[in-house]
């Protein structure tokens, strides 16, 4: 059996490396930049106000309160500019641009109207008050935002206001997901002796999702060898897919037309990794229509197997290839406290075991299996927000230390009581 780590260093070295593309910047969310976004001009472009109040001179103020003529009123998007003299005030509102002569605002908070044309200054205010300068955010050449930053809400708005109406990004790529087997149903009408239901492909569709690519539905694929082979061929031509993920037939013995027809066209290698579930996995590069490589994770068709390779193995990579990650880190891994004892038989393999994870009253995290660790359970799996590794040995006593792999899916682990 190969160890996890080997088989995760086997699949980063063979990842294509993806050329950035140009995406407008109102379609980048959840992109990482490629390339450093510069300033063309500055941010903000003129001297404005920051609050709502009265622009003055500030030496108008020295001895408040204070009673000043009202000459005027500004707006946020003013186009007009009045001038503030000696002894007069200015209505002026957050946003709007500083009349000419003033040199400090006052918060409205701090005046008092005078009948139609007059405030009174309630408090003394200092040079620059109430004033956000031109380029006091982002000056014209500067590079607020670099290379490898990821496209959150808070960035897109620095690009809007940029300017930067397209941008430079590692793409999302598109990843096909496909089921085999003509026992597979999946139009909601009554099963026939022999037939389950389909289950792989609609959670693996969804896990693509979460982790930030485009899922793309490849559908059930009957069997039959040449059907899939045109699938996939479809696939990676008039679809596009960057990406392909597959589950079932990848264990050793299986003459499965997913493992016979992977061996003919693609370049896999196939492994037994020392972890349960999902001890059977295979990975390889299928040569795309313009002749990039496409990796191919081969997945076991038990569901929980199938969502634990995914979680461990093609979801690191799928980070990898969007640059959201520098290596194969994948999920959040904390340490942990284990809520019972865990017996197990050594056999060569690390357990990951679904659990619950929340904070205990000391501040640590604290967890506990779900009662069904069959790899076919994938019910009491949905109900886990977590895999605790059991090593390899003959269990674990209550109280434990654990390293836990934190899901997307089942409660949110919170925060500390």
């Amino acid at each position: 059996m190969t160890p996890l780590d080997d088989v995760r260093d086997h699949v980063m070295a063979r990842l294509p490396v993806p050329a950035p593309v140009s995406v407008p910047f109102d379609a980048a969310a959840g992109l990482v930049l490629a390339a450093d976004v510069a300033a063309s001009e500055d941010v903000p472009p003129f001297d404005n106000t920051a609050v709502d109040g009265y622009a003055v001179i500030a030496s108008d103020t020295t001895a408040a309160p204070r009673d000043l003529r009202v000459t005027g009123e500004m707006a946020a998007g003013a186009r007009h500019v009045d001038e503030v003299s000696p002894g007069c005030a200015v209505r002026i509102m957050t946003g709007a641009p500083l009349p000419t002569g003033c040199d400090a605002v006052v918060m409205v908070e701090d005046t008092e109207r005078t009948g139609d044309d007059g405030v009174r200054i309630l408090r003394s205010v200092s040079p620059g008050d109430g004033i956000r300068r031109a380029g006091s955010d982002v000056r014209a050449g500067d590079v607020p935002l670099r290379a490898g930053t990821v496209v959150n809400a808070a960035v897109q708005a620095v690009l809007s206001t940029l300017n930067a109406r397209t941008v430079s990004v590692w793409p999302r790529p598109k990843v096909g997901v496909l089921s085999t087997g003509d026992e597979l149903v999946d139009d909601g009408s009554p099963l026939l002796p022999g037939q389950i239901r389909e289950s792989n492909r609609t959670m693996l569709l969804r896990l693509v999702a979460e982790a930030g690519a485009e899922p793309v539905d490849l559908g059930i694929v009957r069997d039959d060898e040449s059907v899939l082979e045109a699938a996939l061929a479809r696939a990676v031509g008039e679809l596009g897919c960057d990406v392909l993920v597959t589950s079932g037939g990848v264990s050793m013995g299986d003459y499965d037309i997913v493992k016979a027809v992977l061996s003919r066209v693609a370049d896999m290698s196939w492994f037994q990794i020392a972890m349960k579930p999902a001890k059977p996995f295979a990975f390889g590069t299928l040569r795309g229509v313009s002749g990039a490589a496409v990796p191919v994770f081969g997945l076991p068709g038990n569901p929980v197997s199938s969502l634990v390779s995914f979680e461990l193995i093609a979801r690191p990579a799928l980070e990898v290839l969007m640059r959201t990650s520098s290596t194969m880190a994948g999920r959040r891994r904390i340490a942990a406290v284990i809520d019972h004892a865990v017996e197990r038989q050594p056999d060569g393999k690390v357990h990951f075991d679904r659990c619950v994870a929340s904070w205990g009253a000391d501040g640590r995290v604290h967890v506990s299996r779900v009662q069904a660790q069959g790899s076919h359970q994938l019910a009491a799996t949905a109900l886990a927000n977590a895999l605790v590794e059991i090593p390899d040995g003959p269990g674990l006593p209550e109280g434990a230390g654990v390293m836990v792999t934190l899901l997307g899916a089942g409660p949110h682990l919170g925060t500390p009581a």
